[in-house]
């Protein structure tokens, strides 16, 4: 495996895309050295993107975070959400009555955009099913595991309605050897439960790309061969990348250990087309 420095690599793209847990930032906040690349990349006019599957909050407060913690080049245009193509989808299949949503007030926030009526799942009666016209995972906080998740199954059973799935997370990382249950985690098994097939929007599916793709060409025109996918989970980033035709770098900042990346770029197959530490200049 060879390891190289990331800066040279992405001096030959015009666009970047980033994934934000573990490349970005870690649980500490924003990693450091981070700051610096961004600037430089800012500098040199190449497009910088975050390609999340954090529906939890709107690009605006996403972006809103970043700048925060000191990166103010990322503003609400360069944040391209799996929560987006949810409310795509939602903005084309569903035109009227009430969507139910397991997550948190914020996360709400692209339902909300749309003309229709939300209600979280915890304030749902099952009495209220006939007026419920698809169900959304958004975020796996805001809402009650046992209690609220009982309720979807059991709505489920009731009514053929859409599923939508904004975040295909399974895990996310708490600390630097421990991770949390996703809200991907929990659709997979209510989809077990119920014997359906949910719709999932988030990297790897090609949907993400695409949007991606359409979205940025408007600020910075590119060929699929002039963007760079920058990921640190082999299975979401670097294959969703690959499947779609970008060039690949796995940074081994957040969920790919240093020391098992080669043994796991084995076992799986997956290869991307370059492997750095970080994406934070030396």
């Amino acid at each position: 495996m060879h390891i190289q420095q990331f800066i040279p690599i992405a001096e030959q793209y015009k666009v970047v895309f980033f994934d934000a847990f573990g490349v970005l930032k870690n649980y500490q906040g924003i990693i450091e050295g981070v700051e610096q690349t961004m600037n430089y990349l800012h500098e040199r006019d190449i497009g910088f993107y975050v390609l999340t599957n954090d529906a939890s909050r709107s690009p605006t407060e996403l972006a809103e975070s970043f700048q925060r913690s000191g990166l103010t080049d990322i503003t609400p245009d360069k944040i391209i959400s799996s929560g987006m193509l949810a409310r795509e989808y939602l903005s084309y299949k569903v035109k009227k009555g009430t969507v139910a949503y397991l997550g948190t007030p914020e996360s709400a926030h692209y339902l909300e955009s749309l003309d229709l009526k939300t209600v979280p799942i915890k304030s749902m009666e099952l009495s209220q099913s006939e007026e419920i016209e698809a169900v959304v995972f958004m975020d796996d906080e805001g809402f009650d595991w046992c209690q609220d998740l009982n309720k979807v199954l059991n709505l489920l059973r009731r009514r053929n309605i859409p599923v939508v799935i904004a975040n295909s997370d399974h895990t996310y990382p708490v600390s630097k050897n421990q991770v949390a249950v996703a809200v991907g985690a929990l659709a997979n098994m209510i989809e077990d439960l119920t014997g359906r097939q949910f719709l999932r929007f988030g990297k790897p599916d090609a949907q993400m790309f695409i949007f991606a793709y359409e979205h940025v060409q408007p600020f910075h025109p590119a060929e699929k061969n002039e963007i760079l996918m920058v990921g640190d989970t082999l299975d979401t980033d670097i294959i969703g990348g690959n499947k779609f035709g970008l060039d690949t770098v796995l940074v081994l900042s957040g969920n790919t250990a240093p020391h098992l990346a080669e043994q796991a770029m084995l076992s799986t197959g997956i290869t991307p087309t370059y492997v750095c530490e970080s994406i934070a200049m030396k």
